[in-house]
């Protein structure tokens, strides 16, 4: 009797653990699947692209080795890097981008994109570098990227957008570099800002802000 209860018991505590490996091995294919998705949809928004720089993004090659994405080492592969800067790329940013929860570095600068930055982009709250610079963005700058608390570099210059520099871009922790000159932005420069105490480097030139320089600027005390 006592042996066939602890047969049993041996045999459910087997059970629990077949449940708990299977969820998980789910979840690693849903993961891949969910940036692999991300990123076709991205492809789907771009309607130039006069290098070729997305001919390798197929169903023949995984796409951790499509061009211009880098994937973490370690299992499951999650995409950390899309670096498609200088390739003549024209289209709308996909709001699917938003799903790529790893991402560290989007480097998308010096191509044709327009269309507004995607308020998704808040999530992406790995994201350590932003690089929009010389494209053709227009709209204004999502207050949700202070989410991204990650954040280091934001290099939105040279686009078109418009609007207020939001003031929750103060409330970025580890921000260093804030890049938004040469665009059509307006209103004043948020006093907030003043609280970004790792910035190093912020560059507002040619643009139509009011009113005067925050005095709370003056905490900046970074080189």
């Amino acid at each position: 009797m006592e042996m066939r209860v602890v047969i049993l018991f041996l045999f459910f505590c087997s059970s629990i653990v077949v449940l708990l490996i299977v969820p998980t091995a789910e979840a690693i294919s849903l993961g891949n699947e969910t940036d692999k998705l991300a990123l076709l949809a991205f492809k789907k928004g771009i309607i130039k692209d006069p290098s070729g720089a997305l001919n390798s993004w197929n169903d023949t090659i995984h796409f951790c080795d499509w061009e211009g994405v880098s994937c973490s080492s370690q299992q499951p592969q999650r995409v950390i890097t899309l670096n498609l800067s200088n390739r003549g790329l024209e289209g709308s940013i996909s709001p699917s981008i938003g799903n790529l929860s790893f991402l560290r570095h989007m480097l998308l600068m010096d191509n044709g994109l327009y269309g507004e930055i995607p308020g998704d982009f808040g999530r992406l709250h790995s994201l350590r570098v932003l690089n929009l610079s010389f494209n053709s963005i227009h709209g204004e700058i999502p207050a949700n990227l202070s989410h991204c608390s990650e954040l280091i570099t934001i290099q939105l210059e040279n686009n078109n957008l418009t609007g207020v520099i939001p003031a929750e871009l103060g409330s970025t922790p580890k921000l260093k570099s804030l890049a938004l000159d040469n665009n059509y932005l307006n209103g004043v420069i948020p006093p907030s800002l003043g609280n970004l105490s790792s910035l190093m480097e912020i560059s507002l030139l040619y643009n139509s802000l009011q009113g005067d320089i925050p005095t709370e600027l003056g905490n900046l005390s970074k080189p």
